[in-house]
Parts: C-alpha cells; sequence; structure tokens
C-alpha cells in the first residue's frame, strides 16, 4: 500500500481554489491522486494583513483539507518557507514524478509553476478564460465593458429572451443602471441580515498563532471558509438581499456596512463558490418572481460583466501593467487609511471603520471615497494596490491591479476606463449620509 501510495501523481491545490469540483481533482477519487496544499511563511510575512483577510485564507485552506481527508484523500498540508519550498519538500519524501495543478490567478503565480515544470490545465473558475477574452478583445479597437458584458450575456445564455429570431435581454433593455442610483433611504429600514457562522478549533488555532504586526477587527464568522457555509450565504442574499440590492447598491450609510450588497466576492475569489451558480441562483429568483429584473441584471452584471472583465485586462496587460503610473503620483498611503479616528473627514473615517470592523467596503466606498481620495491625493498607485490587496477579504492581485490602477487612480492613462473617477463633494453628500455631521464643508 505505502508502495502505491508513493506512486501517485500529486496535485497541487491552491489557497484560492478550494472547490472540489475545479480543475484536476475533480475528476479524481480518493486513491487516484496525492493533494497538496502549501502554506508558505514568506507570504504571510509579506504584508500587514487585516486579520480576517488572514484567517480567512488559512481557515478556508485547513477546512478544505479536513474535506478531502474526510472524504478518503492522502492530503499533505505543509507549512513552508516558501511554496517552491513546500514542493520540494513534498515532491522529496513522497518521490513525485509528476505535479499537477490548475493555472494559479495570479501571473507571478503562473509563472512559478511553469519554472518548476509542473503540469497545468486551464483555470475554471471562471465563465470566460482569459484566453478567450484576449480572443474577444483583439477583435477591437476599444475595451468597453458594455460590450464584454452584452457578448458574456449572449453566449452563456443568461437573461435572454430566445423566443424571437434574433435573441433579446429579458426586460427589453440590456442595462438598468438608471433603476439603481438612488440615493440612501431616510426611513431607517432594517437590512438583509448575514448569518454568523460559529468559529471552531480550526478558527481558533489559527486566530492564537497570530502574529503582533496584523491589524483590524478579530474574526467574528461574518466570512464563510467552507463551501457548505458559502452556499449558506448564497441563498440567504438571494432570499433577502437580492430583491433590495438594486435601488441602492450605490448608497452609503455609515451605520451600515454592507447594505443589501451580496458580501460574496471573498467566497468567489477562494473557489468556495462558482460564478455559474450564483448567476444561476439569481436568475431563478427572477424566473419566480422573487426579485424584480433591476436588481438582477445589476447582480449579473457584477458577476459575468464586471469581475469577468477585470480577470481579462489583468491577464491581457500583466505584467507590465502592474507599474503604470500615468499621473506620477507617489505619496504613501495616509493615516486616514490606517484608523478610523485619523481623519475629521466623516465619510472617510466611516468607510475604514467598515474595513476595520469587517474587512470590507462596497464597491462605491472603495471608488468614491478611498479611491477618489487616493486620487486628488497623488497616491502611490503600487502602494494603494498593496493596501487594499492585504486589508479587503475578497483582494488579490487579480482583482486589485485593474480597480485600482485603471479604475480608481487612473494611472493606466485611460488604457481601462474612458476618464479619471474623481468626484467633489455633492456626489458624496447625495450618495452618502456623512457629510452633514463633518466638520468639514
Amino acid at each position: 500500500m505505502s508502495s502505491q501510495l508513493e506512486s501517485l501523481e500529486t496535485i497541487w491545490v491552491l489557497g484560492d481554489q478550494l472547490n472540489r469540483g475545479s480543475g484536476p481533482l475533480a475528476s479524481r477519487k480518493p486513491g487516484e491522486c496525492r493533494v497538496l496544499l502549501v502554506t508558505s511563511e514568506t507570504k504571510i510575512a509579506s504584508k500587514r494583513w487585516h486579520r480576517q483577510r488572514l484567517h480567512l485564507v488559512l481557515s478556508a485552506m485547513a477546512h478544505f483539507v479536513e474535506e478531502l481527508r474526510e472524504e478518503g484523500f492522502a492530503v499533505d498540508h505543509r507549512v513552508a518557507p516558501s511554496l517552491p519550498a513546500g514542493l520540494q519538500a513534498h515532491c522529496d519524501e513522497f518521490k513525485v514524478e509528476r505535479v499537477l495543478a490548475m493555472e494559479p490567478m495570479s501571473w507571478d503565480g503562473r509563472r512559478m509553476l511553469e519554472q518548476l515544470d509542473v503540469d497545468l490545465v486551464p483555470n475554471d473558475q471562471f465563465l470566460c478564460h482569459y484566453d478567450d477574452f484576449a480572443s474577444w478583445a483583439t477583435e477591437r479597437k476599444a475595451l468597453k465593458l458594455e460590450d464584454f458584458y452584452r457578448w458574456q450575456r449572449l453566449r452563456l445564455n443568461i437573461l435572454i429572451n430566445t423566443s424571437n429570431a434574433t435573441p433579446q435581454p429579458v426586460g427589453g433593455q440590456w442595462n438598468f443602471d438608471h433603476d439603481n442610483r438612488e440615493p440612501p433611504p431616510k426611513d431607517g429600514r432594517a437590512w438583509p441580515a448575514i448569518t454568523t457562522f460559529e468559529l471552531d478549533d480550526i478558527d481558533r488555532t489559527i486566530i492564537d498563532g497570530f502574529a503582533d504586526n496584523l491589524w483590524g477587527a478579530m474574526p467574528d464568522g461574518s466570512w464563510p471558509v467552507t463551501r457548505t457555509q458559502a452556499l449558506v450565504r448564497l441563498s440567504e442574499f438571494v432570499e433577502t438581499g437580492l430583491a433590495p440590492f438594486g435601488p441602492h447598491e450605490d448608497a452609503m450609510l455609515a451605520e451600515e456596512w454592507k447594505l443589501a450588497h451580496s458580501v460574496l466576492a471573498s467566497s468567489l475569489n477562494l473557489g468556495l463558490l462558482h460564478p455559474r451558480e450564483v448567476v444561476e441562483a439569481a436568475e431563478a429568483a427572477f424566473r419566480n418572481g422573487d426579485a424584480p429584473i433591476n436588481s438582477v441584471e445589476g447582480f449579473v452584471r457584477q458577476i459575468i460583466g464586471w469581475r469577468e472583465y477585470v480577470w481579462g485586462v489583468y491577464w491581457l496587460w500583466m505584467p507590465d501593467y502592474r507599474a503604470a503610473n500615468a499621473l506620477d503620483a507617489h505619496r504613501p498611503i495616509p493615516p486616514a487609511f490606517l484608523k478610523p479616528t485619523a481623519t475629521h473627514m466623516a465619510c472617510v473615517s466611516s468607510v475604514i471603520d467598515h474595513v476595520d470592523a469587517h474587512g470590507y467596503a462596497h464597491h462605491i466606498e472603495r471608488l468614491m471615497v478611498l479611491g477618489n481620495l487616493a486620487l486628488t491625493a497623488g497616491i502611490n498607485p503600487q502602494a494603494m494596490v498593496d493596501w487594499m490587496w492585504s486589508s479587503f477579504v475578497d483582494g488579490a492581485e487579480w482583482v486589485m491591479l485593474p480597480n485600482v490602477i485603471g479604475m480608481a487612480l487612473f494611472a493606466d492613462g485611460g488604457q481601462m476606463a474612458t476618464k479619471p473617477y474623481a468626484s467633489g463633494g455633492a456626489y458624496l453628500n447625495k450618495m452618502g449620509n456623512s457629510c452633514k455631521a463633518c466638520r468639514y464643508n
């Protein structure tokens, strides 16, 4: 039995590929392979992580290992100085001849695995592989999200009426943005609640091992660390959050950190959920009459439009894209981004309070408060990427580079966005509720 296990090929699962149905693991059964996961000490030490961000990744990996072992897989989960060191130690111990993995989410990760002679299969965690995106992009003089989004809708047959000779969008239009820009309500309504998951022995062990240089509130069970928990989060959003999501998706409330946002991004980015099942659940809610078209279309656009567009342009423009700094901005991250009490700007303070407490702020808070201030103050784009990557539970390089360099800070000089997203106080006053109590006019 021992010699049989030693001859097995190894499937290396990275920390953001935690889904039994993804990659080469999807077609394997216990006894057909050995599974490797590596926790890198260098990666942990590389940034001043938010406690909830670091806990989420480490806990999700450890829980996935436990699930695979319960299923019967031989799993080697090792802590190593680096990912290559972990692979080498694994191969030395088990005399491995072949290592197979799914393409990493990052450009550096793919290059590393190629240099380590790991056999790669295409990444299937998106509905549009970056090679397919590159083919789509080469046929266009300029890249526009709306064009990509409509192409996605048609080819994936999502919210499409096929009863006519020419497929048409459900509801007669592609985009219901004009219905989804309402300012924050003033009726004191209760927003959809989310399940808080009980911390277990795995969670407590990770928390007890935290270094002193981390920041942010301690993990409280807000973020799913297993697929089962992620499915609970998806179900409760579709049942209670999807319908009210649309009209106020751009609104900001100092006292409400998520409003009706799905808070599913961390589960999607770790592989606990797949975008196809998420959009299918949202589309089913519309078909069943449980959510209006403006909310469902707005949410679907975030998943198959913006999220996959960001993924595509990241791979299209890397590695040069990460160094872009067209506005020659060099100021460091301001103290206002490091703790809520460091500024008297009420909107900034409230958003940083949300980040401190949850490792999260929704997209308008990120773009029009944090991004707006960073753009107008001349914050270095690479420093901003690094800070957001380490501070948000859904942070990753492929997420943050296009969103920060291309969208928020205009550091690519217009490669991704048609204009800088800088706003004055009027927008913040309209879409938020911080201005009236602020000491500044």
